[in-house]
């Protein structure tokens, strides 16, 4: 059985964070002050959520990360650990959340069935703010898209 539930984001194990965000010095430098949420299989942490409360809003939030360790993927897990995030955050006042994605790939759709809808465009973004290249199916990632929920 897997359970949902909110965990300091330092305690998420830093591997499984970056199955979403290769980057590390990227990953610590939103922990201190987010949200975490973590899918749990006995007492393991096999799915993880990391939710960033916006400076100057008191109402939206973004979220930095979500990954599911890959043994474990395709089963569902993201989709309702992020839908318990979502629950969650409606529930204590936030009325939006954005996010950053890649232009393609299996990420945006995944968040588009969820709801989000895209704000904008963020040209170069991975090529600027990422060390190494990142790759998805042969394709390097270079543009962000800016994706937003209404809660």
């Amino acid at each position: 059985m897997i359970e949902y539930q909110a965990l300091a984001p330092t305690k998420i194990p830093m591997a499984l964070l970056l199955e979403a965000d290769p980057d590390q010095d990227n990953v610590k430098h939103y922990l201190e002050e987010s949200l975490g949420f973590v899918a749990l299989e006995g007492k393991q942490i096999i799915g993880a959520c990391v939710a960033l409360p916006l400076s100057g809003s008191s109402n939206q939030a973004e979220i930095m990360n979500v990954s599911v360790a890959p043994e474990h993927q395709k089963r569902g897990i993201g989709t309702h650990l992020l839908r318990t995030v979502i629950e969650e955050l409606k529930a204590q006042s936030y009325e939006k959340l954005v996010l950053g994605t890649g232009t393609f790939g299996y990420q945006l759709t995944y968040y588009q069935r969820l709801g989000f809808r895209v704000e904008g465009v963020e040209k170069n973004h991975f090529l600027l703010h990422y060390p190494d290249p990142i790759w998805e199916n042969g394709i390097q990632h270079k543009d962000m898209l800016r994706l937003y929920l209404e809660l």
